[in-house]
C-alpha cells in the first residue's frame, strides 16, 4: 500500500449528497443506474453512473444519502457526462455497497 500525505487526502473532495432521482442507464455496457445526486445550495445537482444494480432499486435509492467524490474532472460515459463519483464498497459477491452516513448530515457536508 502506497502512502499518502495529509495535503493529498485534503485534495480529495467527498461530499454528502442526496439522491433525488434515480433511473435505469439503459445505454450502459454494464447495468446501471443514472442518479441525480444534491449536493446542497454550493455545489448543486450532479450526475453520476453508478453500478449498484444488484444491491439496490431506482426507488429505494431516492431520498438516500450518498458519499461523493466531487472534485474529478467530468467524464463522459456513453451519452451522459458524469459529474461526480459515487463512492461504495464490493462485498463478498462483488456488488456494490454504497458509502453512506449512518446519521443524517447536511447536504455538501466534507468527509474529515
Amino acid at each position: 500500500m502506497q502512502e499518502i500525505s495529509w495535503d493529498d487526502f485534503t485534495k480529495v473532495e467527498l461530499r454528502v449528497g442526496r439522491v433525488v432521482a434515480a433511473e435505469v442507464f439503459k445505454e450502459a455496457r454494464k447495468p446501471a443506474y443514472v442518479l441525480q445526486v444534491d449536493f446542497g445550495p454550493e455545489l448543486g445537482v450532479k450526475k453520476s453512473s453508478a453500478q449498484i444494480t444488484h444491491l439496490y432499486r431506482p426507488e429505494d435509492l431516492v431520498g438516500k444519502q450518498v458519499v461523493a467524490v466531487v472534485n474529478f474532472p467530468k467524464k463522459q460515459i456513453g451519452p451522459l457526462m458524469s459529474e461526480c463519483l459515487v463512492t461504495g464498497f464490493h462485498n463478498e459477491n462483488g456488488e456494490v455497497a454504497l458509502c453512506v452516513p449512518d446519521r443524517p448530515v447536511p447536504l455538501g457536508t466534507r468527509l474529515l
